[in-house]
């Protein structure tokens, strides 16, 4: 099991960032709760868990306390050309009081490693355009790529894990069933 550890420098705390466990799954759960004051991102994170793989799940821990969580889980591109799988950022969470410490900023660097690590090259989110440009997203139009959802262009975002692994791909991004449920 991969554990990356990092500095919070401001706060000169230790987290580490590593693979969820089952056991974590109460803590995860209650983290995607309070971070987004209903149920719908906890019940699509636990959905995912059962009929989305393979999946990247990891917790950042302080003191042996979870206070954080991102999800990757694949989605399909499709075109005219074909389809092809990526893999998508949804949901991130941290604690309401933990917030604005860099923790949810070390969960999107280490997912995007382990996302690379195991063999992913594009990755897709749906989130707040000033946010996530500083982990290499860019806008998804740019790239030709599409939501199924009616989503403004800003806030529709996909990083290239490796350079030009769009190239001569574009298409539709189609999410996992179980994000129709949230």
């Amino acid at each position: 099991m991969n554990v990356y550890q990092n500095r919070v420098s401001f706060k000169n705390e230790m987290i580490k960032i590593r693979p969820e466990k089952e056991e974590d799954y109460p803590a995860v759960r209650r983290i995607n709760e309070l971070a987004f004051r209903n149920p719908n991102e906890a019940n699509l994170v636990d959905g995912l868990r059962i009929n989305a793989s393979p999946y990247i799940s990891l917790v950042a821990v302080d003191d042996k306390k979870i206070v954080g969580h991102i999800f990757f889980s694949p989605v399909l591109i499709e075109s005219e050309k074909g389809s092809f799988t990526a893999i998508g950022l949804a949901p991130m969470a941290v604690l309401l009081e933990r917030q604005n410490e860099g923790i949810g900023s070390l969960l999107v660097r280490q997912g995007l490693e382990e996302c690379k690590r195991n063999g992913h090259n594009i990755v897709v989110v749906l989130g707040h355009a000033d946010y996530y440009p500083r982990f290499g997203f860019v806008t998804a139009k740019t790239k030709g790529l599409s939501c199924e959802y009616p989503v403004p262009d800003e806030n529709f975002m996909v990083a290239e894990l490796t350079p030009d692994a769009l190239n001569g791909r574009d298409g539709l991004v189609v999410y996992h069933t179980e994000f129709r449920k949230v």
